[in-house]
């Protein structure tokens, strides 16, 4: 594989949506070489804890524990200890949780090669979500609102669509590092998300790392449809940088 490949699926955060433990280390194991990173959400952390966790070293891959934290400080501030102890690589807090949550994660975390990673608008919600919330404002503009929160805080890393990334890149410059779920590939379905977009727009507006689950899980050839988007991705960054 070349370099530019190589930085490619670094980018490729690929999403254990599985129930079972088993379930997710055989469909790991199955697109490993063209993954830089596993996450671990809730449905599969709830159900195993930490075994999950422990994927990434028999993997050789970082683990984005995807647990979305919010809580009072103190108490995602231990939580946080926990998880560097698990030896995640990244970590979810939602944004919303403010100032104090965020910068308690945030120095608890210090130094542990754990990076705090803030949400900022889930890609499941859309502006009528938001107003049945007593926000006036649009995602985008919501979005754009925790970052500023988030980066005050101390946070150098955010969750956002694709959608928001090209303003959160205008706002935080080149020092954030955006993570972008709802990615579909081109003539996939939206599932749940009403947010989605495909790798290559993603990374065009900004994006540095893409989470995908489904469309490579349920895939008639994962392997493939995981290879095709780091293609997807190392031609977007190549275009980004003008190379």
């Amino acid at each position: 594989m070349t370099d530019a490949w190589d930085a490619a699926r670094a980018c490729l955060i690929y999403a254990l949506d599985y129930p079972t433990l088993a379930e997710a280390r055989a469909g790991a194991m199955l697109v490993r070489d063209a993954i830089g990173t596993i996450k671990v959400g809730l449905e599969l952390f709830v159900r195993t804890g930490p075994d999950a966790v422990a994927l990434g070293r028999e993997l050789e891959r970082d683990v984005f524990l995807d647990l979305k934290l919010h809580d009072i400080p103190a108490t995602v501030e231990r939580a946080v200890a926990n998880a560097v102890a698990l030896g995640a690589r990244y970590l979810t807090v939602h944004a919303a949780g403010g100032t104090a949550m965020l910068r308690a994660a945030v120095e608890r975390a210090a130094g542990s090669g754990l990076e705090i990673v803030a949400v900022t608008v889930l890609t499941s919600l859309d502006a009528a979500d938001l107003a049945a919330q007593g926000l006036s404002s649009t995602p985008g503009e919501h979005a754009l609102r925790l970052a500023r929160l988030g980066w005050l805080g101390g946070v150098r890393t955010f969750v956002c669509s694709a959608a928001e990334a090209r303003v959160l890149r205008a706002e935080l410059g080149a020092e954030a590092r955006l993570i972008t779920p709802g990615i579909r590939p081109a003539g996939a379905g939206a599932q749940d998300q009403k947010r989605v977009t495909t790798p290559a727009e993603a990374m065009a507006n900004g994006a540095d790392m893409l989470v995908v689950g489904r469309p490579i899980r349920d895939a008639a050839d994962p392997l493939g449809t995981a290879r095709l988007i780091v293609e997807q991705i190392a031609r977007a960054r190549q275009a980004r940088t003008g190379g």
